[in-house]
């Protein structure tokens, strides 16, 4: 040790001291370090660029030109550094950094910048055919070098997007075993009940601001892949960095392992999860009950908690549970109603005609389906200031049995029951569509090729422009494609996808189909309720979430079929639909964080996390 430079030496026995006398309460000070500083108006971070919401140590809102020390637990140096994601800079530590922080023949001798690296990383990127390979590799880079990952991923989003999420991801997920390196999040199972708040302790940051959580019992279209679904929370969370500006310590992936009831999963001596039967009742609702409750413990009233891929029937009654204690929201039932509700308000100006003028019909009666149809159904409340149960009357449903109808009420689930309406049984989808005759197809089922050629005729028969969309993911399970829709359609259908599809030509027109991806919404939505420190999540913050987007399309996007804006753009989308949320948590009186900004926008957009690099002193 007496041969260490001094600088190492001495940071290495502030360290020393630190652990003798803090102990175990070192967590607990640093967390009231923490609360003090965050106690500070965050307002008065407004004029500093890039910094995230509440970025207590000042890292983040450092540009290029202020140097800032690489903090860990104590200042990180020499190869330590080299292996930490969070300040790792690969080639493009400059001269000095090299010499203050010991790299010197730990690094070839070249200096790459960001910018080159980003080339460099791009290249190789574009070299690997399997889209797997992309995503591994892509992983591989966010583990070893944080800032470098979010810069490619921001800056060539519409490439990268089906990348790091669906349609990749999904294959990710039935295959996690077998890729899986490093935890990138917290798994918390069975054998931690009793004791999820200290497991929530071990994971290494305090500020956390959204928790995205997983069962892994319905993952996309893929159905149930137990401890494989992490690979799901792990996306949504880059994107809520990439996309919405959050920084990504503040963020927090989770998967509750309960079992699984997959029998492939069971016998595959490669997976990493419980090899038992999921877990139902009483033993399911206590772990989900302790965990919202160590979460709040930990965290505070604030944190976000996003359900993702939970069935249909746990996560309609998480939602009901908790939406009135907990800050939640649930991406599959509210974040794709409000992506798709968008799309729909942007369709109505090539279609012409009001919401309230428009009939829809559904393939798909679970949390997908039915939070569509109410959030339409709220909205067209909302325009008509008419009753909610009269307008749901609009829209319709068909599940596996069939049209729901009331005849069928008495067997139906709870959250079907308000789209049970007055009308003779149909069985079919294409019979249902002949009898309804809707303005508007939309397709939730998790089945592929179900709008048959059939199906979409008939929508074109009797609509000049037939609006179809096939959202279920990943693209396997579309419930048709883009080029399907628009040849079936002469070329006169309005169409968009869960994933995307590619343009397709069609009579001598080239069609660009619309991705109505949730990842307009979410990333946007988590910043607007994090920046006003909401307290709960309503409707009426969703309403403003799709408004908010549908304004984003502009007449050029219109003028070439789309109705989703560009993903290029989509800082400044989610920055506007952040405003638009804060702004409704404001008026209704959510909002924790006062006073009120006067510029929501630009408040949104200085919250926002840089992925450039930092100097270091």
């Amino acid at each position: 040790m007496l041969n260490e430079p001094p600088f190492f030496l001495f940071y290495q026995i502030v360290h020393c001291l630190q652990r003798l006398v803090l102990g175990i309460k070192q967590r607990k000070t640093w967390a009231l370090m923490e609360t003090s500083k965050m106690n500070g108006s965050v307002l008065d971070n407004k004029a500093a660029g890039g910094g995230g919401v509440e970025d207590v140590y000042g890292e983040d809102f450092a540009t290029e030109d202020q140097l800032i020390t690489p903090w860990t637990v104590s200042v990180a140096s020499g190869y330590t550094l080299l292996r930490d994601p969070k300040h790792n800079k690969g080639l493009a530590f400059n001269e000095q950094e090299r010499d203050s922080h010991y790299l010197r023949g730990l690094l070839p001798p070249s200096f790459l910048s960001q910018e080159l690296q980003e080339k460099k990383l791009m290249h190789n990127l574009r070299q690997y055919k399997v889209p797997l390979q992309r995503y591994v590799a892509m992983m591989d880079l966010q583990e070893r070098n944080e800032r470098l990952f979010y810069k490619l991923l921001i800056d060539n989003v519409e490439e990268l997007l089906p990348v790091v999420y669906t349609p990749t991801v999904g294959e990710a997920c039935q295959k996690y075993g077998s890729i899986f390196r490093r935890p990138q999040g917290l798994y918390i199972s069975l054998k931690e009940k009793g004791r999820i708040s200290e497991v929530l302790k071990n994971w290494p940051e305090r500020n956390i601001q959204v928790i995205v959580v997983t069962d892994g019992e319905r993952i996309l279209g893929l159905g149930d892949l137990g401890c494989q679904g992490m690979g799901i929370p792990v996306g949504k969370l880059s994107l809520y960095t990439a996309l919405g500006g959050l920084r990504p310590s503040a963020c927090l992936p989770i998967t509750i392992d309960v079992g699984t009831n997959n029998e492939q999963l069971l016998n595959d001596e490669f997976y990493i999860g419980l090899k038992q039967k999921r877990a139902t009742g009483q033993d399911y609702a206590e772990l989900l009950e302790e965990f919202m409750s160590a979460v709040k413990q930990n965290y505070g009233e604030k944190v976000l908690i996003q359900f993702e891929d939970f069935a249909n029937h746990n996560a309609f009654e998480l939602l009901t549970k908790y939406s009135s204690s907990h800050l939640v929201f649930n991406d599959d039932i509210q974040g794709t109603a409000s992506v798709v509700l968008s799309g729909i308000i942007a369709a109505l100006k090539l279609v012409g005609g009001s919401l309230a003028d428009q009939t829809f019909l559904f393939l798909g009666a679970g949390e997908a389906g039915t939070g569509i149809a109410e959030l339409i159904a709220l909205e067209m409340s909302k325009q008509t200031e008419s009753p909610i149960e009269e307008t749901r009357k609009k829209v319709w449903l068909v599940d596996s049995k069939g049209l729901i109808v009331s005849s069928r009420k008495e067997s139906l689930q709870h959250f079907k029951k308000p789209w049970a309406h007055e009308h003779e049984p149909v069985k079919g989808l294409l019979d249902a569509v002949k009898a309804i005759k809707p303005t508007m197809l939309i397709g939730t089922s998790g089945t592929g090729k179900t709008f048959t050629k059939e199906v979409v005729e008939a929508m074109a028969s009797f609509n000049e422009k037939p609006v179809i969309f096939a959202l279920s993911n990943p693209t396997s399970q579309s419930e048709c494609t883009a080029e399907e829709a628009y040849t079936w359609s002469e070329g006169r259908a309005i169409f968009a996808s869960g994933s995307p599809f590619d343009p397709v030509e069609y009579d001598g027109k080239v069609f660009t189909p619309g991705q109505g991806n949730n990842a307009y919404i979410f990333p946007g939505l988590g910043l607007g309720l994090i920046m006003s420190g909401a307290i709960r999540v309503r409707e009426e913050m969703l309403l403003a979430a799709s408004e908010a987007l549908a304004a984003q399309v502009t007449q050029e996007n219109f003028d070439n079929g789309l109705i989703y804006p560009p993903f290029a753009n989509i800082r400044k989308i989610s920055a506007h639909i952040a405003a638009k949320v804060a702004a409704k948590a404001y008026e209704l009186g959510l909002a924790s964080r006062l006073p009120q900004p006067e510029d929501l926008v630009s408040y949104a957009e200085s919250c926002m996390y840089s992925p450039v690099y930092r100097c270091y002193r």
